[in-house]
């Protein structure tokens, strides 16, 4: 059942709740009224699920996501993880999280130290929580192999590896302290086609062995639809339609979500031009 009013009905604990979130900006100038980023925002995350949510850019999806990782400031409303109301969480009480809550963003050179080795970039999270020097080596080994990157680059530079080759490494390193939540902020939209894929296939990989949890976060209704059990879709701040991941991508019912999903490129021509055709009428119409 999809709802343009609000989540769906949530379990009685899930890891992530956020209600209500309103996160606003002022505007430069004097009299300016605020910019409102994200308006009266609820949705839920379940343990081992994986909620897609999209828009287009600038819609709210990346400022939801940066206010779950305290990085944009709530101005109201709530956001609990894992029983915790971290809506304004310190910036020590940040740092305890960071084991269970990481990220993984859009661009995984800027997200790497260029001067450091991918096994120093692993290492350091590990080390930051306690963590011995063996304890680390040993961890880093199992990351590599868990994302699919060769033992020898540990002692190599991000500046070595193609683009999804950094992407892995950077999803290695939201891995180091087994978090419970991922929010993955466009992870694959500057990687190829088929590099996207992979990266997907291995996010699903990770969540079966390790049932993490991930906010996965997109301007693309296809790429979502393929990795989430669940999407909200958000439109100029306000999300528009919430539900079962197959439903709200093959037939929703919100004429925003229903733009989106005509948008979406498709590999068949013949189906491609059908979408163009179809987007020319619902465009002549709105």
């Amino acid at each position: 059942m999809t709802t343009s009013n609000g989540p769906l009905a949530n379990p009685e604990s899930p890891l992530l709740e956020v209600s209500g979130l309103t996160v606003d900006y002022p505007r430069k100038g004097f009299g300016k009224e605020v910019f409102h980023a994200v308006q009266d925002a609820n949705l839920w995350i379940g343990h081992g699920e994986t909620l897609g949510l999209v828009g287009e850019s600038g819609s709210g999806k990346t400022t939801i996501g940066r206010a779950i990782l305290g990085l944009a400031p709530v101005s109201r409303g709530s956001i609990r993880f894992d029983g915790q109301d971290i809506s304004h969480a310190s910036r020590r009480k940040r740092q305890q999280l960071s084991s269970d809550l990481q990220v993984v963003f859009q661009d995984p050179y800027t997200s790497l130290n260029p001067s450091m080795t991918v096994g120093d970039i692993l290492a350091e999270p590990i080390g930051i929580a306690g963590g011995s020097r063996n304890a680390a080596r040993s961890r880093v080994a199992g990351l590599l192999e868990q994302v699919g990157l060769p033992r020898d680059a540990i002692d190599r530079l991000p500046r070595e590896f193609s683009g999804g080759q950094r992407q892995r490494v950077a999803i290695a390193r939201a891995l180091a302290l087994r978090p419970k939540l991922i929010v993955c902020d466009e992870p694959v939209s500057a990687l190829d086609l088929s590099t996207q894929a992979r990266i997907l296939d291995l996010l699903l990989t990770i969540q079966l062995d390790t049932g993490v949890s991930y906010l996965f976060v997109s301007h693309d209704l296809d790429v979502v639809r393929h990795i989430s059990h669940r999407v909200a879709v958000i439109y100029r701040g306000e999300l528009v339609e919430q539900g079962e991941a197959e439903q709200v991508t093959q037939d929703p019912k919100h004429p925003y979500t229903q733009r989106l999903l005509l948008a979406s490129p498709v590999s068949d021509p013949v189906r491609q031009a059908e979408r163009r055709n179809a987007r020319k009428a619902h465009a002549s119409k709105s």
